[in-house]
């Protein structure tokens, strides 16, 4: 099963995986959460990320899922990319989130491009 490592801003990546218990029942063992605030030392998180990643991966690998492109949290999760089994997608939300946990038995890249899939699809236009 691939570990998925949520890497937000505050506490956003807490929320998320707070609502994932809602809807779930609980939270997944093979989610985590780096939280990242502004008076955080970048390097501190780094490390801090990496042992997170050694905890979620079981030989399937680790999907990371950032915030905001290009922003620290997001920097830190593309930094933590550099490992062979380790991929990352910016843009967290709440249904790719859901998407890529109840799809955690597929294999890292094709979690990966879900994630990216779920993102997006999920986006609609609520009209009355």
């Amino acid at each position: 099963m691939v570990g998925i490592l949520l890497v937000t801003h505050n506490t956003l990546g807490a929320s998320l995986a707070d609502c994932v218990a809602h809807v779930l029942g609980a939270v997944p063992k093979n989610l985590k959460v780096l939280s990242v605030l502004a008076k955080d030392d970048p390097q501190h998180k780094l490390a801090e990320g990496e042992e997170l990643i050694k905890e979620l991966d079981n030989g399937s690998g680790v999907l990371i899922l950032a915030d905001v492109f290009g922003a620290t949290p997001s920097n830190i999760g593309r930094q933590l990319c550099h490992a062979e089994r380790v991929e990352g997608v910016a843009g967290v939300n709440l249904p790719m989130l859901l998407r890529v946990i109840c799809s955690s038995g597929q294999t890292l890249s094709e979690l990966a491009n879900l994630a990216v899939e779920g993102g997006r699809d999920c986006i609609v236009h609520m009209e009355h």
